[in-house]
């Protein structure tokens, strides 16, 4: 257990450094696509699959609510994203690829694993199911003192 005031804000800083470097790094290679974060995270969480609710779609990303439906309008005038009526329930519509947002999924996915592996190539399996678990506990951690459902709760990951 931890005692020290001092060592808590010391690893805040660097665990918020850290993803914003992660994030910047990222956003370097999907902004030559023209796209966003947001914009890249829907287009490969809908790739490979036959599309999704629009909450389905939100619980799957990494993106709040009330940002998902611009986000997803965008990609809508881009060409990428589409709306179809559900066959499950007429009333509700499933966001899925177009023909262009496949090809551009099935074109940059696979560079785009490879770019953001280059992080971890110092690091051994070992290393990196430290950090993932060590990460995790944190993220449990939060969610307790907030009272949220933890990462443990959760089936999707």
């Amino acid at each position: 257990m931890m005692n020290s005031t001092s060592t808590f804000p010391t690893a805040v800083r660097e665990l918020l450094r850290t993803n914003q470097s992660v994030l910047s790094y990222a956003a370097s290679h999907v902004n030559k696509l023209d796209l966003t974060l947001p914009q890249y995270d829907v287009i490969i969480t809908l790739g490979g699959t036959a599309g999704m609710p629009h909450k389905k779609l939100g619980e799957k990303t990494l993106i709040t609510k009330g940002t998902l439906t611009g986000v997803v309008t965008r990609l809508e005038d881009k060409g990428l994203v589409e709306r179809a009526a559900s066959k499950k329930d007429g009333r509700s519509q499933i966001l899925r690829l177009t023909e262009a947002g496949n090809d551009l999924f099935e074109r940059s996915f696979p560079e785009h694993l490879v770019f953001i592996n280059r992080l971890f190539e110092n690091y051994s399996a070992d290393d990196i199911a430290t950090l993932e678990n060590a990460l995790i506990r944190l993220q449990n951690a939060v969610a307790t003192c907030r009272g949220d459902k933890t990462a443990d709760d959760e089936t999707d990951f």
